[in-house]
């Protein structure tokens, strides 16, 4: 063979282990094995080197290179990519973490947290996203995880200045001017109150309320014949308006409590009895409806002597004045008597500096916005003025007076309503005027401040007490376990809690069918409140649920439909409207709107749809009574059928009711006849005084004495139990 061709061979050889030390390096990082140069068994490696000038070392390798290099970053990356995962990485906790936190600061999903949470003695049911863990368990969930945790360094938070407003040092007595009193009129429902005070006005205020019954606090101003000044407040006498009446009582300097003469002391009379000894108020007995012939006085006073109030005939202080305020009466005497009773208390107050006062009555007008009848204690109220009161603040754009007409300023003792209200506040409210209103918005925000500290600190209280008796479950659980191994009690845990990874909290919370769910609205702060109140005392859960999804002042909405929609709820008004509008889209969406102006009525109401929500039940009327006299059995086919002979002694049998058969004051069975007969024939009905044979469809052996009872069943609708006391 000639040396060109040996040459030519050699070549070919080299070019082919090349090419196999290519696919090596190729699939090098799948195998894991490391690159040798690979011996061809066809050729020696003595041979490779004789001539490395035909295919020099170099040049296979820098040919190999660009693909090794090539390979090895898109492996690295992925690798890289699975050497990232933050299940070996640290995690920085702090204490009072939620369950979404920690999973953010993790890394993971919130399941991940909930599958977890499976190992400890937390309830997955209690458990939100927004939950808030303990130290202990972040720690475990963490550790759980593969992770490992640092504690966050937590910038220590300085002690908020305190920037509320505060009542003024009390004023020097030479600045002190004299001021009309504040009188409230108390006493029991339809006892005359209003009548009274319109006499007093010579208006006609008791006309124009609902059912001749107070169920706002209406704040006036009487002017007496020898020019004195007198602030009434007429507050409710209905029971449901309890609250109206102390916060009436506290901001009062006399008390007229008025009581029938032909009824006497009553439930409201006695609690404004008491209302008044609360505050410290001195009392002016009112003995209305004298002109009626029924009217006894006298019997009032004796029946006023077991409740520590003592008229001044008995030796008391308390003066007593008989009147009838429908006739107008002696009402002289009464207000010379309030006006005397004044002059002794010597009222005075300082009319100069920053406004202060209290909210009698808050209200939406749908053109004015929010407005406040208010008291003002100190200070002279001018329009211009910045008031805070509760969490919100005004800057007072217009003043009206009782009768709605504007007046540029209100003293000390005067009745007055404010409007330029940011929202409404509440009743009882305590009003302070401020500089400017970045200083209001600073007290604002304090107070805001401080309310959302007090509900964290009780939420906190909740969540640890729920968390302590979870844990006492868990721990009787452990002991219920204990004979079990380690691995053996946490699968048995696992398997019992498993289901409840599958349906997160939102999805396990269902509205039971057994539900009423209720939007108030009312027409002022005062009206919600005493409904809310009447509400609060519901104790017939075990019936139906009663849920208020939201209450609030002004009109009917269509936000109102919505939410009524939303939880296939009711709407209850109080002396508010709804206009066509609303009521169309009320009726398309099938919601009901309850528009009432008296408190009893709706209530009455309220009592009605809680009744049509309840489950009917089922009463049993008895129409006829027998007893087995004798017994005996006949052959049907193959079977033998007991048979009892009966005598009718009650109503009657009829065949097509249902039957019951006692014995011995137990019911044994329950149903209907397979046959009924009178001598041998087969009748429909047994009267009073007949003899009969009848067998059950249940193949019961009868004895002498039994009783046969015919009865029809009817659904009856139930009524709830709740009682709101009054």
């Amino acid at each position: 063979m000639n040396r060109g061709l040996l040459l030519r061979f050699e070549n070919l050889v080299q070019l082919r282990g090349a090419c196999w030390q290519l696919r090596v390096l190729s699939s090098r990082e799948v195998f894991g094995a490391q690159w040798k140069p690979v011996q061809l068994s066809a050729r020696p490696v003595g041979s490779l080197l004789l001539h490395p000038q035909l295919w020099p070392k170099h040049r296979l390798i820098n040919a190999a290179l660009p693909q090794c290099r090539h390979l090895a970053t898109k492996e690295e990356t992925k690798k890289k990519r699975k050497k990232i995962p933050l299940t070996r990485g640290e995690v920085e906790i702090r204490p009072k973490m939620t369950v979404e936190e920690l999973a953010q600061a993790m890394g993971k999903d919130i399941d991940h947290i909930y599958e977890v949470l499976l190992y400890t003695d937390i309830n997955l049911d209690s458990v939100e996203p927004d939950s808030v863990l303990r130290e202990d368990h972040i720690k475990m969930i963490v550790q759980k995880s593969g992770m490992k945790y640092k504690s966050a360094k937590l910038k220590e938070e300085k002690e908020r200045k305190n920037t509320d407003a505060v009542k003024r040092p009390p004023a020097e007595p030479a600045v002190l001017t004299p001021r009309p009193p504040v009188v409230t009129i108390l006493g029991h429902v339809d006892h005359g109150k209003t009548t009274l005070l319109d006499s007093l006005r010579k208006t006609q205020v008791a006309s124009m309320e609902a059912g001749g019954i107070t169920q706002h606090i209406g704040a006036f101003i009487v002017h007496m014949p020898s020019g004195e000044k007198i602030t009434f407040l007429d507050t409710p006498g209905h029971a449901a308006f309890s609250a109206m009446r102390a916060r009436g009582t506290n901001v009062t300097d006399i008390v007229i409590l008025v009581v029938a003469a032909e009824d006497g002391v009553m439930e409201q009379t006695i609690e404004s009895i008491q209302h008044a000894k609360n505050a410290g108020v001195p009392l002016i007995l009112a003995i209305n409806k004298c002109d009626k012939p029924e009217a006894d006085p006298e019997r009032v006073k004796k029946e006023l002597l077991a409740h520590d109030v003592v008229c001044e005939e008995f030796g008391g202080d308390v003066q007593a004045v008989n009147i009838s305020a429908l006739k107008g009466e002696n009402l002289m005497v009464l207000a010379e008597a309030t006006v005397a009773l004044a002059e002794m208390l010597e009222l005075k107050a300082d009319a100069t500096g920053l406004v202060e006062g209290t909210i009698i009555e808050s209200r939406k007008d749908k053109g004015k916005g929010p407005l406040t009848t208010a008291i003002i204690q100190r200070g002279t109220l001018r329009k211009g003025c910045v008031l805070v009161a509760g969490k919100t603040w005004a800057k007072v754009r217009f003043l009206f007076d009782e009768n709605g007409k504007a007046v540029d300023a209100a003293s000390p003792g005067i009745p007055v309503e404010i409007m330029g209200w940011k929202e409404s506040p509440s009743a009882g409210d305590e009003i302070l005027e401020v500089e400017s209103e970045q200083r209001a918005q600073e007290v604002v925000a304090w107070r805001t401040y401080v309310e959302q500290q007090e509900k964290m600190k009780k939420d906190l209280e909740v969540i640890e007490a729920k968390q302590k008796e979870h844990r006492l479950e868990y721990e009787k659980k452990q002991q219920k376990l204990a004979h079990l191994t380690w691995r053996q009690r946490k699968a048995v845990m696992y398997k019992a809690d498993r289901h409840l990874m599958f349906s997160r909290p939102k999805e396990r919370t269902e509205m039971d069918e057994n539900t009423l769910s209720l939007v108030v609205k009312g027409d002022v702060d005062g009206s919600v409140e005493a409904i809310l109140n009447i509400l609060d005392s519901y104790d017939c859960e075990d019936e139906c649920k009663l849920d208020i999804v939201y209450f609030g002042m002004g009109d009917i909405s269509e936000n109102d439909i919505n939410l009524a929609e939303a939880f296939n709820g009711v709407i209850f008004g109080f002396s508010v409207k709804a206009n066509e509008s609303i009521k169309k889209l009320a009726d398309k969406k099938g919601i009901k709107i309850k528009l009432h102006n008296i408190i009893y009525k709706l209530i009455e109401d309220l009592k009605d749809e809680l009744n049509s929500r309840l489950p009917p039940t089922v009463v049993e009327t008895t129409i006829g009574e027998a007893s087995v006299l004798d017994t005996f059995s006949v052959t049907v086919g193959k079977n033998k059928i007991p048979v009892a002979g009966c005598r009718v002694h009650k109503g009657l049998l009829d065949r097509k009711m249902k039957f019951k058969l006692i014995r011995n004051r137990d019911v044994i069975w329950k149903g209907c006849l397979s046959s009924l007969k009178h001598h041998k024939d087969d009748v429909q009905v047994i009267k009073t005084g007949m003899d009969c044979g009848l067998s059950l469809d249940k193949n019961l052996e009868f004895s002498v004495g039994d009783e046969i009872i015919c009865y029809e069943e009817k659904e009856v609708q139930q009524t709830t139990s709740w009682d709101p006391g009054f």
